[in-house]
């Protein structure tokens, strides 16, 4: 890897999204809306951009909110590190994603569509809240569709999951991923659930975790009562 510019990451990773045999064709649909937004940070283990993200994804917010339209992702591009390993990387996005929950219960409760116990098949992570599918990248991911040049979060909207959910093309569209899937990665990801059978957080990382894993969130919100995503 060599040293790059912040629209040279953004550049790198809108050509990963193009890749013709990348399988989600939700990211792709986001990309040909101009409804990707990213930003570019330094070391994914340094705090110090953590409330630059954060102010990011709250105006990504409010901007998917305003728009009424579907397909909108938001991506955190990190510069560092260079080299990683899938655990690594692991023990680096949840720690990244515990320092934006920690900043983020100060202003906001926990999306009340959605649980916040991790544990639960009902959790989703949530900023300013907004319910998220989050999805961890890196070059040394197991999963192929998830080798990206460089660590990245992306932030998808669960709520445009719910939607889709109850729509007629919802298992169609399923059923292409998992096979573009398929064919890019040789098997279909086996942390892969739908929302409501285990908990999301098995399919942040990437990484197959064992029977006894647990995640290391903990999340301190104040207690809402759950409601099914409208």
């Amino acid at each position: 890897m060599t040293n790059t510019g912040d629209k040279d990451l953004q550049a790198e990773y809108e050509a990963f999204l193009e890749d013709k045999a990348f399988p989600c064709v939700a990211a792709k649909a986001a990309l040909a809306r101009n409804q990707v937004r990213c930003y570019v940070a330094g070391h994914m283990a340094c705090p110090h951009h953590d409330a630059g993200i954060l102010q990011f994804l709250y105006e990504f917010v409010d901007a998917y909110r305003a728009a009424g339209t579907s397909f909108h992702s938001a991506a955190v591009l990190f510069k560092g590190p260079e080299t990683t390993s899938e655990e690594a990387f692991d023990v680096l996005l949840w720690q990244r994603l515990q320092a934006l929950a920690d900043l983020d219960r100060q202003t906001y409760a926990h999306d009340e569509r959605v649980d916040a116990d991790p544990a639960s098949p009902a959790f989703a992570f949530s900023l300013k809240a907004e319910a998220f599918f989050v999805i961890g990248l890196h070059p040394a991911s197991s999963r192929p569709s998830r080798q990206f040049g460089w660590p990245a979060i992306v932030f998808n909207p669960h709520a445009e999951f719910e939607k889709l959910r109850r729509t007629a093309s919802y298992e169609k569209m399923r059923h292409i991923v998992r096979k573009k899937d398929l064919a890019y990665s040789g098997s279909v990801n086996p942390m892969l659930t739908d929302f409501g059978k285990a908990s999301d957080v098995y399919q942040y990382s990437g990484r197959q975790y064992g029977p006894d894993w647990q995640c290391p969130l903990h999340l301190d919100y104040a207690p809402t009562k759950h409601h099914p995503a409208p």
